[in-house]
Parts: structure tokens; C-alpha cells; sequence
């Protein structure tokens, strides 16, 4: 066993960066990435041998080792040795199922390459192409690793030459999502194969793996894995390859150091100058340039609070450094800097760039918030999630005196987890919980319950978002003392727009003639190009093509108050828009002051603004989900059956193997007891995953009744109202 390694061992290599790799291990659930991780940390000397594949020691939370599930993210700086050289390896486990995908998107930020793990009896699965692609979209560098070898030998009994064509199209298949996601640049450079020491196989549970150079140098030949388990060899193997050298030797070997990569990573995550003194820090990954960090994880531990786990982009941290939250528009003070040796930090006073620090004392840092040690600074793009809350429910103590302490536990959570939103039911006063899909809200409330309070909760609840069908006005406005008025047009809009807002191609902090190029190349006028105010989630726009109008500078604020107020709940049954796009195309406003506050133009832009909603053919969107099942042949017409049974519709089927690959839609509404009615009609021979796909709208034969349970729910009249009900 290695000898284990101190934090100091590890600072003596910090600032080399020729010397560190940030690395994140990513795969569909239950594919062994923990399993593998555990490998790692004993090359490493950080486990007993004895433990490795057991332990699941980067699952630190009790629910994950109960579960067998990682949850959440958790990051380790490993100390090991390669060639005669030391490095520092900064490793990432992240979870594998789709409900907790937000946690590896916002991983994927710190990390400049990952090892995708791959099941060999599943193959390429959906969650498999999801952190693929998300990946790809942070220049992120993948290598395969292909495990599970063993129960291709042992369960299966398939044939050395049968496993080759197994292994060789899952590398196929595999480089089939590089084609797909991966941009001209990277999309040759980065495919995968053995020749190129870019995939890995083995068995995380059993200990061994090999890529081909430890194949070259150990003289192993794929006989030789099959001949351990037909004859209980497997110690020798294990002994002979040790995963970690396999899958450690890629990282080293093939994947980019942090001053390497962040010369093409900064210009995708940072929409900055590049030329200025901030980009020129970060492309150089200077120690000596400004701190600028990407806060990617926040942990509140119970004895030291709010931790942040982050990407140290340039700059060098120390504690007691004084730093600003760009994004929160507030002020801190770094009290500890600390990096992760397995559960543990370890205080080490001080890192530089191209290091994942973890720091504490920042009480109001968030989850995506940038730190610097300057004040102007353009801060790192937004991550893009690949999902977004579809699911809520409502929670409320059993006794009213936990209330307090029910809203203080549900702060830290949406804290440590942007992607659980809470909020307060205005109406009935209950308070809600949005996630990602019914396991995501699961442990969420066991979580909750795990800090001793009684809860009651309500069934999951699907989260709907309003949008409009076709265009409207211009639509007239009054302020309530009819001093003001507002004109404006609303319009749904295009798909390309949202695109570039999710590819980050376009954002608020970009500079305003880049963004107006964007969209003059997807078809929007000049005046309405440059006229964009504000960029909203999700995906709603608010643009000014008023030309020469008076005080439109100071009610500006005030304008968009009243629109984003009307965005966060629509008027025919209180869910979120999306989509919108709002024109404002004229003003008149009363040349004092007193008569144009707040309390006259809010309101204003709001009625305003849902006149001509309810006006533009108004309907809800549900979240649609894609399902990826793998099924015997036997067993195809169950699954179409069961898909659409559930108002889904088949997109492909494919056939992988002795297995039938289909991919469908299903809308969320329907997938609640799917586990349960798959189980049963494919007598429990079916893989599947869910991810989710896009918001589609309800079928014009619910919508009525879709629309009036949920305002039922919501104590509100059946009937919505009519644009006239907001009309002066």
C-alpha cells in the first residue's frame, strides 16, 4: 500500500501546475463510480486495500452509504506518484442519478477532465449521454472507463471474442455522443480508444483495470482476464493491474493540466474581455493575478457553518483575505482555507490558482456565486442545468413551534442544493419544496427529518409553466392614479433565442453589441437587438424599443419589478411563464416624480403585461421526460405499451445486442407509479432511465381541466380570469 501522503506533501506541489489534474468521475447511477473512486483513494493511500469497493468512502452522508447512491458531490486532493514525479490529483465523485444532476453540472465547473464510467451489461445509457454531453458543453476532456468485466465473463458467459465486439461498441457508441455534443474544435481530438490510452476496462469491484499501456508493460492479453475468473485467478489479476494505475495513469497522461486548459475553458465560462488583466490572469492561471474563484458546492457543516468548495481560477486565497460575492453584490472575509483529505479538511492557510479550495466564512455565498478580490469584475457564466425543479410538494411542521427551525433548515438546504427550490404559498401559507423528480423531494425530506423535526407532507405535486401561443398588442397600461401609461407587445419567444441562452451565447453580462449580433443573426430587428433589458429564468425577455421617451431611465427599475413580478406567477393558474418575450413600446409618464413610484408603475407593467398574456392565446407547459429502456425481445411490445399508456409516444427503436434499445417521451404527470407498472409488465427485465427533456404543451383536451385542478389546489376561483378583468 502507498504510503499515505499529508496536506503538506500536497502543498509542496500546489504551484507547479504542470503537477495537478482536476479530475471528476461521472456515469448513469449504479454504473460503479464510487466503487471505483474507492480504488483511487487506496492507490493513493487514503483506504485500507482491504476496504476499497466496499467502503463507498467518498459517500460521507449516512443516506448514501444506507442507499448505496451517492447524493451529493464530494471532492478529495489526492497525492500520488507517476513516472518517478508527484502530483496532486483534486477528485470529484459525483452522483449518477438524473433527480441530483445538478450537483455534476455544477462539479463539472472545477474539473478540466473526467472519467465517464460505463456499465458493460448496460452499456451507453441516458444519464451516460446527459453528463457526457454536459461535460462536453464546459470543455471538459472525457476518458471511458468500461466496467462491470466481469459479469460479461461470469453472468453472461460470453466469449473473449463476444466481449470484444461488446467493449468495441460501447467505445463506438461512445464517441457517437462526442460527434453529437462536442464542439468542431474537440470533437477528433478528444475521441476515445485503446490505441490512444484514452479507455480503460476492468472490474471497480474486484480491483483491476488496464488501459493499453499498463496492458504493454504488464504483457496482459484479454485471454488472460477470462482464463482469472475460469479459474479463480482473480487475486493475480488484481495484484498484476491495480485499477488506480490504469485509471490515474489517464488522468496524468491525457488529461490537461489546469494552466493547459483553462486556456480554452476561460472563454467559454467567462464572457469577460479576454484581453484585460482578469481574462489574461485566468488563461495563465496566474498565482500572483486577482482571486477569481467559481463557488461550484456549499456545504453548512454544523460546527464550522457555510463552506464553499470552488474553482480557484487565478489569484492565491489566504485566510483572512477580504473578498467581494459578485454575484450577491456583497462582502466577506475568508476566515479558513482548507482543502479535503478524504471527509476531512485540512486547514492549509493559503492555495493558488488551478486548485479547488474549500473555503470558510463566507456566510452568504451560494452555490454559483464568484469570489474575487476586486469589485468590478464580470462574473463566471451561469451553469446550465440540463433539468430543472418539476416536482413539488408542501411541508410544514407538526407542531407550530418547530416553524422556525423548519424555515432555517430549509434555507441551508436550498443553500447546499439550487436545484431545491423553496418558497411560501402566499395563498394557504403552506411552504413548498421544488426538485427535480420525487427521489430528489424523497431526501430532501429525510434530510429534514434527519435534524429531528416532525413533518407533514403533501403527495408530489407536477410544476407546471404558463407561456402564450401568439402574439398580442400593443397593449394600453394605466398606472392606478392614471398619471402613467405603458404600451406593450408580447410574443412568445423563438426557440433559437432560447438556445443561445442556454448555450450561455448570450447573458446579461455580456458586452450589449456582442449580444445584439447574436440576435440579429437569428432574425430580431436592430432597435430590438439593442434594446434588451433583461434576460430572466427561465428563458423570458423584457426589450425597450420606445424611441425618445422621457424619464425611461428613471422608472426603468420599477418597470422591470412590475414584469418580473408577473413572471413568478402567471394569471391563469399562478405557475411560472416561460417564454415570454415582452416589448415595450411606448411610454407616458408624469413629468413629477411623486406620481410615477413604484407603487404606480409596478402595478402598471403587471396588468399590462397579463392583458395581453391572457390576449395571446394563453396554455400551460408540462415537463416532458425522456425514457431510454434496454429490454429483451420478448418483452419490446410491453414497453411500447406501457409508454403509451401514459400519453407518451416511441421516438426509435433500436437493437443493441441480444437487447432492444426504445427511446420515448413521457409527459412527468404519468411517471409516478412507472417504476411499479415497468416492473410488472416486463417481469422486471428491463434497464430504463428518465431525463428530462423540454417543456411541451398540456393537450388542448386537458388543459381546461389541468388549469382548474390546479387552481383548485390553490384556493383560487375555477374560472381564470379574462384580459379584461386587467384592461382599464
Amino acid at each position: 500500500m502507498p504510503r499515505f501522503k499529508s496536506s503538506a506533501d500536497i502543498l509542496k506541489i500546489v504551484s507547479n501546475k504542470d503537477q495537478i489534474r482536476n479530475i471528476g468521475i461521472i456515469a448513469h447511477v449504479d454504473h460503479g463510480k464510487t466503487t471505483m473512486t474507492d480504488s483511487l483513494l487506496a492507490g493513493a493511500g487514503l483506504l485500507s486495500p482491504s476496504l476499497a469497493g466496499t467502503a463507498l468512502a467518498m459517500d460521507f452522508m449516512e443516506e448514501e452509504q444506507k442507499r448505496q447512491m451517492t447524493i451529493k458531490a464530494a471532492n478529495v486532493s489526492l497525492y500520488y506518484e507517476h513516472g518517478g514525479t508527484p502530483y496532486v490529483i483534486n477528485l470529484i465523485d459525483t452522483p449518477g442519478h438524473v433527480d441530483f444532476s445538478g450537483k455534476v453540472t455544477r462539479s463539472l465547473r472545477a474539473i478540466d477532465g473526467a472519467v465517464v464510467v460505463v456499465d458493460s451489461v448496460e452499456e451507453v445509457m441516458v444519464q451516460t449521454e446527459t453528463v457526457t454531453r454536459q461535460a462536453l458543453e464546459e470543455r471538459v476532456r472525457p476518458v471511458l472507463y468500461i466496467n462491470k468485466i466481469d459479469r460479461l465473463i461470469k453472468e453472461l458467459k460470453l466469449s473473449p471474442e463476444q466481449i470484444q465486439e461488446r467493449i468495441a461498441r460501447i467505445i463506438k457508441d461512445f464517441n457517437g455522443l462526442l460527434d453529437l455534443y462536442a464542439e468542431p474544435e474537440f470533437k477528433e481530438k478528444w475521441k476515445v480508444s485503446f490505441a490512444s490510452n484514452t479507455v480503460a476496462m476492468g472490474s471497480a469491484k474486484d480491483r483491476w483495470g488496464f488501459n493499453f499501456e499498463v496492458a504493454r508493460k504488464k504483457g496482459i492479453k484479454f485471454t488472460d482476464v477470462v482464463d482469472a475468473y475460469l479459474n479463480n485467478k482473480v487475486e493475480d489479476l488484481k495484484t498484476n493491474a491495480p485499477i488506480h494505475e490504469a485509471i490515474l495513469g489517464m488522468a496524468i497522461e491525457v488529461m490537461p493540466p489546469p494552466h493547459v486548459a483553462q486556456v480554452y475553458r476561460i472563454p467559454k465560462i467567462w464572457h469577460g474581455d479576454p484581453t484585460s488583466e482578469f481574462g489574461q490572469a485566468m488563461i495563465k492561471c496566474d498565482d500572483k493575478g486577482p482571486v477569481l474563484m467559481s463557488v461550484v458546492n456549499i456545504v453548512v457543516d454544523p460546527q464550522a457553518g457555510v463552506v464553499a468548495t470552488g474553482r480557484l481560477f487565478s489569484g492565491t486565497v489566504t485566510d483572512g483575505e477580504p473578498v467581494y460575492l459578485i454575484n450577491s453584490h456583497a462582502q466577506g472575509r475568508v476566515q479558513q482555507v482548507a482543502i479535503y483529505m478524504g471527509p476531512q479538511r485540512e486547514i492549509v492557510g493559503k492555495l493558488s490558482a488551478g486548485n479547488i479550495p474549500a473555503l470558510l466564512g463566507l456566510e452568504n455565498v451560494k452555490a454559483g456565486e464568484t469570489i474575487a478580490s476586486v469589485k468590478q469584475v464580470i462574473p463566471f457564466e451561469a451553469v446550465h442545468y440540463v433539468t430543472e425543479p418539476v416536482v413539488t410538494i408542501a411541508v410544514e411542521p407538526k407542531f407550530n413551534r418547530d416553524l422556525p427551525k423548519l424555515v432555517d433548515t430549509l434555507r441551508k438546504l436550498s443553500l447546499e442544493d439550487p436545484n431545491l427550490v423553496t418558497s411560501i404559498n402566499e395563498e394557504t401559507g403552506e411552504y413548498l419544496i421544488s426538485g427535480m423528480g420525487t427521489l430528489h423531494l424523497e431526501i430532501a425530506n429525510t434530510l429534514i427529518t434527519k435534524t429531528g423535526l416532525e413533518i407533514v407532507t403533501s403527495k408530489p405535486i407536477v410544476i407546471y409553466r404558463e407561456a402564450i401561443r401568439r402574439e398580442a398588442g400593443p397593449i394600453e397600461g394605466k398606472s392606478p392614479n392614471r398619471h402613467n401609461k405603458i404600451y406593450l407587445e408580447v410574443e412568445p419567444l423563438e426557440e433559437q433565442v432560447m438556445e443561445l441562452i442556454k448555450a450561455g451565447k448570450i447573458s446579461e453580462y455580456m458586452d450589449k453589441a456582442d449580444m445584439a449580433k447574436q440576435l440579429r443573426a437569428v432574425g430580431w430587428e436592430p432597435e430590438e437587438a439593442r434594446g434588451v433589458w433583461s434576460i430572466d429564468e427561465p428563458y423570458n425577455m423584457i426589450l425597450d424599443v420606445t424611441k425618445g421617451a422621457q424619464y425611461m431611465q428613471e422608472v426603468r427599475d420599477m418597470i422591470l419589478a412590475g414584469y418580473r413580478w408577473g413572471l413568478k406567477e402567471g394569471p391563469i393558474a399562478y405557475e411560472q411563464i416561460r417564454g415570454l418575450k415582452v416589448k415595450i413600446t411606448d411610454v407616458a409618464l408624469h413629468e413629477d416624480p411623486v406620481h410615477r413610484g413604484p407603487a404606480q408603475i409596478m402595478p402598471m407593467t403587471r396588468r399590462a403585461m397579463f392583458t395581453g398574456f391572457l390576449e395571446a392565446q394563453p396554455t400551460l407547459l408540462e415537463p416532458v421526460q425522456k425514457i431510454t429502456t434496454r429490454v429483451p425481445n420478448d418483452f419490446l411490445g410491453a414497453v411500447t405499451s406501457v409508454i403509451t399508456q401514459k400519453r407518451g409516444k416511441i421516438v426509435a427503436v433500436d437493437q443493441k445486442g441480444n437487447l432492444v434499445s426504445v427511446v420515448g417521451d413521457i409527459p412527468t404527470a404519468e411517471s409516478f407509479d412507472l417504476s411499479e407498472v415497468m416492473r410488472s409488465q416486463t417481469q422486471g427485465r428491463a434497464f430504463w432511465g428518465l431525463e428530462f427533456a423540454r417543456w411541451s404543451p398540456v393537450p388542448q383536451s386537458l388543459l381546461q381541466s389541468v388549469v382548474e385542478g390546479i387552481r383548485k389546489r390553490k384556493g383560487l376561483s375555477l374560472e381564470p380570469p379574462k384580459a379584461s378583468d386587467f384592461a382599464e
